[in-house]
């Protein structure tokens, strides 16, 4: 049995060999296939990949910002701003007349953005409270005096407190109007930032319109400006409310000397302290920069990092160009808290009309905007008046 049964082992051997070399190709084949479709996906992938690098490194053009920006603002711009065409545009017309004439409320974006760089370049507007309005009119209640309150235990009756004065403010506005212009040639030019242009523009021109309403605006058809409340040396326990206490400088048309300013910041009562700036024009401030103490050291601090106000008596420094010169009686120096003391209402909406007709081949942008502006709590800004008394 066992000299029989050799024969047959030795003889399938070669073939159960020949069968394995058969399998261990097809797998072999297999691997190698697969392999070569892996090493073909990895380079599809990385062409993929150099193809959104490269495209990420070239500047974006108007029609690229989708995945930024709504569609609406899109549309805006591509459509309305560059071409003139309106339909099919979700535009809000911001007029009782039809919407070509009118003009359109811009979208959100861009008033976001002509927002920001108004506060930016803008002196009081950077410092004081401004509200959006859905109307042209805004009203405030405001007490004058503080509301009544007082102390008592757990158990006392609750004594009536006295009734609080309240006083109504209704700041005077005004149509805010920016009439930018661009050729034809450049809002056909696909690399031109229609958007940031327009935004600056608008932005630039309104900022130094509502910078002279905020200071000494007359209060119609504009803002009233805070140099524009009555003005009394009253201190604030008995002034009428609304009018501005001054302190005056000892000298008419000078400083009788640096402690003027000093009776400035401690006229403010310590809780506008926190918060509360100087406001003065480039020449008012030239001035002061000279000013040095006993020891010889400068009242006027430069700033030590960028985006940091220079400091004047530990406070920083706003120059407003509108502010007067340094003169006999003029109010030339205001020191306060403005956001507590000056209100800023606007229409939350800019409109603007596309105008390709009336200087050609310019088109103007009408851009209309409406503002008010007015002293909100007198007790929180202290004028100097450049006088004997």
């Amino acid at each position: 049995m066992n000299i029989s049964n050799t024969p047959l082992e030795t003889k399938a051997d070669p073939l159960e060999a020949s069968f394995d070399a058969v399998l261990q190709a097809e797998e072999n084949e297999n691997h190698g296939k697969a392999i070569a479709g892996l090493r073909t996906d990895v380079d599809g992938l990385k062409s993929q990949m150099a193809d959104i690098s490269r495209a990420s490194a070239r500047p974006a053009l108007d029609g690229a910002k989708g995945m930024l920006a709504s569609s609406a603002s899109q549309d805006f711009v591509t459509k309305y701003l560059r071409r003139g065409d309106h339909a099919g545009v979700e535009l809000k017309s911001f007029s009782g007349a039809s919407g070509p004439e009118g003009g359109f409320a811009v979208p959100q974006e861009i008033d976001a953005l002509i927002g920001r760089t108004l506060k930016d370049i803008s002196p009081i507007r950077s410092i004081a409270t401004v509200v959006q309005t859905g109307s042209a009119g805004y009203r405030k209640l405001v007490t004058n005096g503080g509301t009544p309150s007082g102390w008592v235990s757990e158990t006392a009756g609750r004594p009536e407190t006295d009734t609080p004065n309240f006083n109504e403010i209704a700041p005077p506005t005004g149509e805010l109007y920016a009439n930018p212009a661009a050729s034809q040639a450049m809002l056909d030019d696909a690399a031109f930032d229609v958007e940031a242009w327009l935004a600056d523009e608008i932005a630039r021109e309104f900022a130094q319109a509502e910078g002279a309403a905020f200071v000494g605006g007359s209060g119609v058809n504009q803002p009233r400006g805070f140099l524009n409340a009555a003005v009394t040396d009253e201190p604030d326990d008995v002034r009428a409310f609304g009018s501005l206490q001054y302190i005056p400088s000892g000298s008419a048309g000078d400083f009788a000397s640096e402690d003027a300013l000093v009776d400035l910041v401690h006229t403010l009562k310590p809780a506008y302290r926190q918060g509360a700036s100087f406001v003065m024009n480039s020449a008012t401030l030239a001035q002061i920069r000279k000013f040095k103490t006993a020891d010889g050291a400068f009242l006027w601090q430069a700033s030590l990092a960028s985006g940091q106000p220079d400091m004047l008596l530990g406070y920083p420094v706003v120059e407003a160009e509108d502010m007067p010169d340094v003169a006999a009686d003029s109010l030339s120096i205001a020191f306060g808290n403005f956001r507590a003391g000056y209100l800023i209402a606007e229409r939350s909406a800019t409109s603007i009309l596309r105008d390709p007709f009336t200087n050609k081949p310019f088109v103007h942008f009408y851009a209309t905007k409406r503002v008010g502006g007015q002293v909100m709590n007198s007790e929180a800004i202290k004028l100097m008046q450049f006088s004997l008394s």
